[in-house]
């Protein structure tokens, strides 16, 4: 397999008034394409600024990061965001999803910027919601729908630029533990059909054993590696 995400001896500082906080403290890694991988750590661990480093939503202090061939903490903003169009999706706890405009519209959205016409836009949303079993929603807007059906409308529009990697923070803090089984059970499918990445962050042990390697993350650091594969097996075999 090859490499998707490369780290090299990262690092994120921050002030806090005459305070440094070293939220990650040179983490280096490498993610291979089609993995699922969880980021696994206490609150305020670094895990989700590791994440935000790996996705270009925040610039590392020192070292390196590229996805694929491409060093993106070197990209300016303009590059960065044409390069997360094309190539990174995003699902978040809190949907993000725009309030006055319907499932389809949402989930269409991010197709307009990669200049795809209208009628591939929409024809591409419906297939997504259709797979996550959203076919009778597509013209309900985000207040007309539950914490569940909003989140697989998240779900769709990540996946909908073929993206080679999918970022999700915490996807499934707002739900309950059997929707957090059909959003794992949706993302895991819809990644491994297409042989992309996924990087889950997370604190929850039930979610950490969807992924093939868990990176458990303390103080900004890696402090252990554990494979992920066995455990999910044996909590799908337990339902």
């Amino acid at each position: 397999m090859s490499v998707i995400i490369t780290l090299n001896d990262v690092y994120r500082a921050y002030r806090m008034g005459p305070e440094r906080i070293m939220a990650v403290d040179g983490v280096s890694l490498e993610i291979e394409e089609g993995e699922i991988c969880c980021l696994k750590g206490p609150s305020g661990s670094g895990k989700s600024t590791l994440l935000h480093l790996m996705a270009g939503l925040d610039r590392p202090s020192k070292g390196s990061i590229y996805i694929g061939k491409t060093r993106i903490d070197k990209l300016s903003e303009n590059q960065l965001a044409v390069f997360r169009q094309r190539y990174v999706g995003f699902i978040f706890q809190s949907y993000y999803l725009i309030p006055t405009l319907t499932a389809l519209e949402n989930v269409a959205l991010p197709l307009t910027f990669c200049g795809i016409s209208k009628n591939k836009r929409i024809m591409k949303a419906k297939e997504l919601l259709e797979s996550v079993g959203l076919k009778d929603r597509m013209g309900h807007k985000p207040s007309q729908m539950s914490g569940g059906q909003q989140q697989r409308v998240s779900i769709a529009r990540s996946f909908v630029n073929s993206p080679k990697v999918v970022f999700a923070d915490e996807p499934t803090g707002n739900l309950d533990t059997a929707t957090t089984y059909e959003m794992m059970d949706l993302m895991t499918n819809l990644a491994k059909e297409s042989n992309q990445t996924l990087v889950i962050v997370t604190h929850d042990n039930e979610i950490s054993g969807y992924a093939s390697r868990i990176i458990n993350i303390r103080d900004g650091k890696i402090e252990k590696i554990q494979n992920g594969r066995k455990m999910h097996h044996e909590k799908i075999n337990a339902r």
